[in-house]
Parts: structure tokens; sequence; C-alpha cells
């Protein structure tokens, strides 16, 4: 098991047992089976697998290290939540350390990621394309086009991006500035999750 790392200013309470995600930059892209993903780092090695779990009556996604432990797991607030929340559960500690707060409005995929205790929200995501996001909802063909989105930290300053790849399967490029206070594995969780629950 990995020790949670100290460094940086990230608050530890949002850090993940079983993981340390020190890059400010990732790879996740979809296998051949639908709504199952692979996180690379810069090196190329894989440091998260996700996938979603079928025939569920809540959506859950687990997901485990690059050596096949358990890393935590992502699971819907609400039975079938098409717009709702999800919690990030630390598999080493069985503590929520996040939750994925989903605002479906006019079509638009808005996600917050808050503590899970007080609500404070730590970063958002937001579809940079209002447009595509729309036409994803409505017409299956384009979601064929990759979608862009901005990462914001709690005071509203971008510190990051997930931009969508040209693919057979679903990529995206994951940045977070380094010297930012954004859970890194709450957001990569999140490009995974709102990836999966676009293509339903």
């Amino acid at each position: 098991m990995v020790e949670p790392s100290t460094s940086g200013s990230r608050p530890n309470r949002y850090d993940i047992s079983t993981v340390d995600l020190v890059d400010d930059r990732y790879e996740v892209k979809q296998s051949t089976i639908r709504n199952k993903y692979a996180v690379r780092d810069g090196a190329g090695n894989v440091v998260l697998r996700g996938k979603q779990k079928l025939f569920k009556m809540k959506e859950e996604f687990p997901f485990v290290t690059g050596d096949g432990e358990d890393a935590f797991t992502v699971k819907a607030g609400g039975i079938m939540d098409v717009a709702g929340s999800y919690a990030l559960t630390d598999a080493g500690t069985g503590e929520e350390v996040v939750v994925l707060d989903e605002d479906l409005s006019f079509l638009m995929e808005n996600w917050t990621i808050r503590d899970p205790e007080t609500g404070e929200a730590l970063a958002t995501i937001r579809s940079k394309n209002k447009l595509l996001s729309a036409l994803r909802h409505l017409v299956s063909v384009a979601n064929l086009v990759p979608n862009k989105y901005e990462i914001f930290d709690a005071d509203g300053d971008h510190v990051g991006d997930i931009e969508g790849k040209f693919s057979l399967r679903d990529a995206y490029t994951v940045s977070i500035d380094d010297a930012s206070d954004v859970p890194k594995e709450a957001v990569i969780a999140c490009a995974c999750v709102l990836d999966a629950l676009e293509n339903q």
C-alpha cells in the first residue's frame, strides 16, 4: 500500500490512502469493454483502473491500483442517479473522501467536488463547449466528438483541463496544476464517471 503524500499544499484529509498521484498530467482511456477505464501517469504506467458495475440498482464504479489492489469506489447516492451525488470512498479506510455532485442544467454537465461532511466546494468541472455538451445528450452521433472540460478550484480559478481526444474509444488527458489544492484522485474519478454517464 502506498502511503499518502505529505508534500504540497493539498489537505491530507482529501488524500486516498491507497494511491499517491504525484504527476500533474494523466491519460484516461476507455477499454474495448464499455465503461472500463485505465489511467496512466506521465511515464505510461497504469496507476488506476476503474469500471462501471453492471446491473446495480445504484451506479457504482470501483477503482483498483496499477497492481490490482482496491483503491476506492465511486457510488451513486440514489437509485439510478441521473443527476445527483456520488460518494468517493477510500478502500483502505472505508471513509468517504469527497462527494462528486452533478448539476445537470440545460443539458450541461457541471460537476462539483465537495467535502463529504460540510458540503464545501473543493473544485468544479465544467464543459468548455455548451453546444456540444447539449448535443451529446440529444444526438448519439455527437458522442463521437470528444468533449473538453475546465477544472476550477474553490475560488473559481482555472487549475486544469480534461481534454477529450479523437479515438476509437473515449480518451482524455487530465491536467492539474502542480500547485493546486484540488484532489487529483477525485478529478480523475470524475473524468471516468462523467464519460460513462454521458455514454448511457
